[in-house]
């Protein structure tokens, strides 16, 4: 289940398994749903009345947009790619998408501008992306290793994070003031690691004192002071933070 939220508290979900996007109000109640033909992967935000999800099933990939207008999704134009497709992020009308393993850079219009980062060591190497509010940092998600990398925006890779508590980690997310959150699908946490994607600051949640299980997908709401996390079993977890 990937998420994401808008400035006013609403939140989007990407529900893989039933094919939908969701749309919740602020009290976390659906109040619409947009059936999709491919399972939905990752989603994120384009404009405030506009997202981009991507969606594969395992023979087509590809990016669908959907509009939001007055609490009602619906779908809009979409692009197909010629590799397997999973993250997505965007920034100053770039669109960063990976695949299994490999950070691409694509224009709004679906034009692939260029690979920005490679791992075929192994598989899930590249997992999930996300990207800093000032667009100079992008940080992936490498599942299999267990690690959390920080690129500049040119690819470069800039720092490699590992801790015991990110283990299977599935979601990475940028708040606007450029913190840096991350989940551990096998270790059940969620993590705040320095800007810098160096060291961790805080251990957020974990399965014991907050009960988070199985995390795939974590972000911060600034209007309702939450994070919100996405988990295995179509549900979500919300919790305030100070």
């Amino acid at each position: 289940m990937a998420i994401c939220v808008f400035s006013d508290g609403r939140v989007l979900v990407a529900d893989y398994y039933n094919k939908k996007v969701k749309l919740l109000n602020q009290q976390y109640q659906v109040v619409s749903r947009c059936v999709l033909i491919y399972h939905p992967l990752d989603i994120c935000l384009i404009t405030p009345s506009e997202v981009a999800v991507t969606v594969d099933d395992g023979l087509t990939h590809g990016v669908q947009f959907l509009t939001v207008k007055k609490s009602l999704l619906a779908l809009g134009r979409k692009f197909q790619l010629q590799h397997e497709c999973r993250g997505i992020a965007h920034n100053q009308s770039d669109l960063f998408l990976t695949s299994d393993q490999a950070l691409f850079k694509y224009s709004l219009s679906g034009k692939q501008v260029c690979r920005l980062y490679e791992d075929k060591s192994y598989y899930d190497t590249v997992w999930k992306c996300a990207v800093s509010p000032t667009g100079d940092k992008l940080y992936i998600i490498n599942y299999s290793q267990n690690k959390l990398l920080t690129l500049a925006r040119n690819g470069t890779l800039l720092a490699t994070f590992t801790d015991p508590e990110l283990e299977g980690p599935m979601g990475v997310f940028v708040t606007p003031v450029g913190q840096v959150l991350v989940c551990g699908g096998l270790s059940h946490t969620i993590l705040h690691v320095d800007r810098e994607g160096r060291s961790k600051l805080a251990t957020l949640a974990t399965e014991e004192r907050d009960g988070v299980r199985s995390p795939k997908s974590v972000c911060y709401s600034s209007t309702a002071s939450s994070i919100i996390v996405g988990q295995e079993g179509n549900n979500i977890l919300v919790f305030r933070v100070e």
